[in-house]
């Protein structure tokens, strides 16, 4: 079983939990086994574009929280690995800002919840509903992404199975899109566990002891993982690993849980194809 995390948020984001300091992570995380893990909270834009409250840091607080989190990595240095990070989105001329996170922390994991449309317009998933068009756009900013050597994992490739009704053949030209350009670029796709957490244990945002059965009944409501996605993905050779996605301290405690879950999403023989690494740094 993977015991690394690369997909960790704190409460500057201002949509994680707002009582959890850095520390107290980092000791859930110990208790699981954990090896490794790099924080990458939602990123700070030097151009405010996402002016949405609530979704990211604010810029003026990088300075706090890359000191918070070597402080922590020199504290827990002989019971795990701590690196620094952010989760940013790729957007056509904020290449350099981008990279100057880049330079600045160990681990950028692309995240794309937003384009722009044709008048320079945030498109967002999760509210807007895109068009077949938009979503081709989605998986060209990725495999732009890739190309211009910015994130070393993508998370949630599959996020553009929100508000899409099925996986037709837009869909799985999209897969295929993003999961060719992972192959070319040696980039890894990660399998994401925080819809699930968020359909099941933490279904309504109001934590439950459901047993793993009634857990399993809640998954048609997941959009992410995609089964199909992943089906498309196991005809690569890209690499794959799972991520927490931590808003809550709760989602490393049911790490198993909803490993298990997210494989029965996704299925056992798909399961066995995919390449999964043992550390992104091997």
């Amino acid at each position: 079983m993977q015991k690394f995390n690369y997909h960790q948020h704190t409460y500057r984001c201002g949509h994680a939990d707002l009582d959890m300091k850095d520390e107290e992570y980092i000791e859930e995380y110990i208790k699981m086994g954990f090896k490794k893990i790099a924080f990458t909270d939602h990123c700070p834009e030097k151009n405010e574009i996402d002016k949405r409250n609530d979704m990211r840091m604010k810029y003026n607080a990088r300075d706090e929280y890359l000191s918070s989190i070597q402080k922590l990595k020199e504290k827990y240095a002989d019971k795990i690995e701590i690196e620094t990070g952010y989760e940013v989105e790729y957007l056509p001329g904020e290449e350099e800002n981008i990279k100057e996170l880049k330079n600045e922390t160990n681990k950028i994991v692309l995240g794309q919840h937003f384009i722009y449309d044709d008048n320079k317009q945030l498109r967002i998933f999760n509210r807007d509903n895109f068009s077949d068009e938009e979503l081709i756009r989605y998986a060209e900013y990725i495999e732009k992404a890739m190309q211009l050597n910015i994130p070393d994992i993508i998370v949630h490739p599959d996020i553009y199975m929100c508000k899409r009704e099925k996986f037709g053949n837009i869909e799985s030209i999209v897969a295929n899109m993003i999961c060719k350009a992972a192959e070319k670029y040696n980039i890894p796709l990660e399998i994401n566990l925080c819809q699930v957490f968020n359909r099941t244990y933490y279904e309504n945002k109001k934590l439950n002891n459901d047993s793993i059965e009634i857990q399993n009944s809640k998954l048609k409501n997941v959009a992410y993982p995609c089964r199909e996605f992943w089906e498309i993905a196991a005809k690569y050779n890209v690499k794959v690993l799972y991520g927490i996605d931590v808003h809550h301290k709760e989602q490393i405690m049911l790490w198993n849980e909803l490993v298990e879950l997210a494989n029965e999403i996704i299925g056992k023989e798909t399961i066995e194809k995919l390449n999964f690494i043992e550390n992104l740094d091997n």
